[in-house]
């Protein structure tokens, strides 16, 4: 698996309930074709075989205090849909817990939330999240339920941004894709303006923003290893600009045996 489709299965909540199951296909009144395009085909990347992965959360809060979270991530897949599973393991003060993203062609993204009741304990029974109910923190990180389902590329409107001063990053030329909210007053993001790479059409940076149309987290991805013939994805980060907080989530890969 390449290490830009491991960043668009991590990388975020059904954000408005059955009667937007179809609205990622509907185009809003600033939509252009590109981007509904470009959308879609982020929105359908990902691998094709289970597996499985695991990891670490590098917290570090608003306090400056630092935690580090061992998490696993496993992806399960049929012929029409997909799911991401994240799991944490208790550590201090912090429970366990599990969230599942299921993926259903042209329906909306399902979220199963789960958290422990005491660090002793496996997560209990899941929840269903809908809206702004999973714009939450996963395991007192940085990464909202939303984010792990990538949730914006279903908003209805998805557009190019031509005038977009910033069109490089990382040596990188880039497409910038802005998916707006079709809930203008949402408590979460309003809008995300993604820069993705023209050539290995992958993103490379997100910047989310809130009803005041201030900056209020920025996604980017880290560095890369080489695994089995194949580079992977090492690290990712999220940053939250209005506590300074940040999150690295890190992952592990098992090298095989050479011949």
């Amino acid at each position: 698996m390449t290490a830009w489709r491991l960043v668009l299965l991590i990388a975020a909540s059904a954000w408005l309930g059955s009667h937007l199951a179809h609205a990622a296909n509907r185009q809003g009144q600033s939509s252009n074709a590109e981007g509904q395009a470009l959308a879609a085909e982020l929105r359908s990347a990902r691998p094709t075989e289970n597996l499985e992965i695991r990891g670490v959360l590098k917290i570090r809060d608003a306090g400056g205090k630092r935690t580090t979270v061992p998490v696993r991530y496993r992806f399960s897949y049929s012929e029409r849909s997909w799911q991401n599973i994240y799991e944490t393991e208790a550590i201090g003060r912090v429970p366990a817990e599990k969230l599942v993203v299921v993926h259903t062609e042209d329906q909306p993204n399902r979220y199963l939330h789960s958290r422990a009741d005491g660090i002793h304990n496996p997560p209990a029974a899941p929840v269903v999240l809908t809206g702004d109910e999973a714009m939450v923190p996963f395991a007192n990180s940085d990464f909202w339920l939303a984010d792990l389902g990538l949730e914006f590329l279903h908003w209805p409107e998805q557009r190019i941004v031509e005038e977009a001063k910033i069109k490089m990053r990382k040596g990188r030329s880039c497409k910038v894709l802005e998916s707006i909210n079709p809930r203008a007053g949402a408590a979460g993001y309003t809008r995300v303006r993604s820069w993705i790479d023209v050539e290995k059409r992958q993103p490379i940076l997100a910047q989310a923003y809130g009803p005041n149309n201030k900056l209020i987290k920025e996604f980017e991805i880290g560095s890369v290893m080489k695994v089995n013939g194949q580079w992977e994805l090492k690290n990712m980060e999220m940053r939250t600009s209005r506590t300074d907080s940040q999150t690295v989530l890190e992952f592990t890969y098992e090298q095989k045996a050479t011949e």
